[in-house]
């Protein structure tokens, strides 16, 4: 981005604020209470330069212009403007603000056209490009406190280049992580990427499906006499069981065989699949199979007897669903107990799937993720050894992920997150990940750095 001190154009002069424009703010940073201190009281405050930019109007252009904002030697280009009645950007930005740059600092925010033709000469084509800017004065900006509400946006008159009556509605402040701004804005410590917000998981709710095989009955036309041999393949999703094998003259084979899986709510597009198998000395032949949707199985919480229900077979070859046979099945799913999906030494939850048997919680963990120090650079970017780190957490079914820190052995984050604690005897598992968003690869691909 071409510098505006240095292009050869006249920047406006910084704007100082009256103090009726910052009458429920304060800019004196180091005088002023704890930010969120109540929700926020495990981890360092993290001041940024906030910077909404809204809208412009009566720019002298057809195109698409964008914001440029330059600050503390960081520079953003906002996205192309919209064009209704206005040009609109509707963006927000966030700028760390390192302590040697709160003594004095000039954050310049300029708009541009870049679609205006060029020049032979650089410095025209600054000149055709350059919208016209205003600059502030940092130390003057204000520090707004929560839970005061966020500060209005104002319309400013851009000065130079060749908006001689255009105006730009902005908002400036200095803030927190704790801010309600600060997880959609753009921030200069994640380098703008828009996958490493911090984010919040809830693991799906899981389930113990207890199927109970009985029998079956019409397996084999009447005129077969000889002994045949039968077994069932029960499906769901990627869990595969089968029966052992029974052998039967009468064309009812019985098993009385309970199977256990795992399913995963929602239910709504998952099905139970049974094939009855004719075992045969070339490999098993399907003669049939039904399909049970998991949403009609009932759930119990309880040591109830679950009703049992005869379904029948259908020939899959046979697009008019010839019945092949019927079997006696007891199918319910059991909310009693906890689906283990973790290692038992660092087990975070013991409660039953059915939530009316929790128990009143014991109290709350409260984690404030602060930063890592001397962390090793894992891969290389532009000939130089880089971490691009980011924090996992997982206690029962909830999983947070910080936000990814670009570039930096030393990374901060300053994040806080509870979780309800139901038994004291678990355990809170804190995981640090390098991530590899920086080559447009999944999050998924992120190399563990040790936990």
């Amino acid at each position: 981005m071409p510098d505006m001190k240095v292009s050869g154009i006249n920047p406006p002069q910084p704007i100082i604020r009256t103090v009726s424009e910052a009458a429920s703010y304060t800019s004196d940073i180091s005088t002023t209470p704890s930010i969120e201190r109540s929700s926020f009281d495990l981890v360092e405050k993290m001041h940024y330069l906030f910077v909404r930019v809204l809208k412009a109007r009566s720019l002298p252009t057809n195109g698409d212009p964008v914001v440029k904002i330059s600050t503390s030697n960081t520079h953003i280009v906002s996205k192309p403007a919209r064009k209704t009645a206005y040009f609109e950007w509707d963006q927000i930005f966030a700028f760390v603000r390192d302590p040697p740059d709160l003594s004095s600092s000039i954050l310049e925010i300029s708009v541009w056209d870049p679609s205006s033709p060029s020049s032979n000469s650089m410095s025209d084509a600054d000149e055709r490009n350059f919208l016209g800017g205003i600059c502030f004065d940092v130390t003057e900006i204000p520090l707004r406190d929560p839970p005061d509400s966020p500060l209005a946006p104002q319309w400013y008159r851009l000065e130079g280049g060749g908006a001689h009556n255009s105006d730009l509605m902005l908002a400036t402040w200095i803030g927190t992580q704790a801010d309600d701004s600060f997880p959609d804005a753009w921030k200069s410590d994640t380098a703008g990427n828009t996958n490493s917000k911090a984010k919040v998981y809830i693991s799906p709710k899981l389930w113990y499906l207890r199927v109970t095989i009985l029998e079956a009955q019409d397996v084999l036309p009447m005129k077969a006499v000889k002994e045949a041999s039968f077994q069932i393949k029960s499906q769901l999703g990627f869990q595969v069981q089968k029966t052992k094998i029974a052998v039967t003259r009468n064309g009812a084979p019985s098993w009385n065989e309970d199977l256990l899986f795992v399913a995963a709510e929602p239910f709504s597009d998952n099905h139970l699949i049974f094939s009855l198998e004719n075992r045969q000395p070339k490999g098993p032949v399907t003669l049939g199979v039904t399909s049970v949707p998991l949403t009609a199985i009932e759930r119990r919480v309880d040591d109830r007897k679950v009703v049992s229900r005869w379904f029948n077979f259908e020939d899959t070859k046979n697009e008019q669903k010839v019945y092949k046979g019927r079997a006696h099945l007891r199918l319910c799913f059991d909310g009693g107990y906890h689906v283990m999906d973790e290692a038992a030494n660092v087990c975070s939850d013991y409660r039953p799937t059915a939530r009316q048997l929790w128990k009143p919680p014991v109290g709350i963990v409260e984690l404030g993720i602060i930063g890592c120090k001397n962390l090793l650079p894992i891969k290389t970017v532009d000939c130089k050894g880089s971490t691009d780190a980011y924090t996992v957490a997982k206690y029962g079914p909830k999983w947070v992920r910080t936000r990814t820190v670009s570039d930096s052995l030393d990374p901060k984050w300053n994040e806080q997150y509870t979780w309800k604690v139901y038994d004291p005897c678990t355990v809170l598992t804190i995981g640090v990940f390098d991530s590899w968003e920086v080559f447009d690869m999944n999050d998924s691909d992120g190399i563990p750095i040790g936990k």
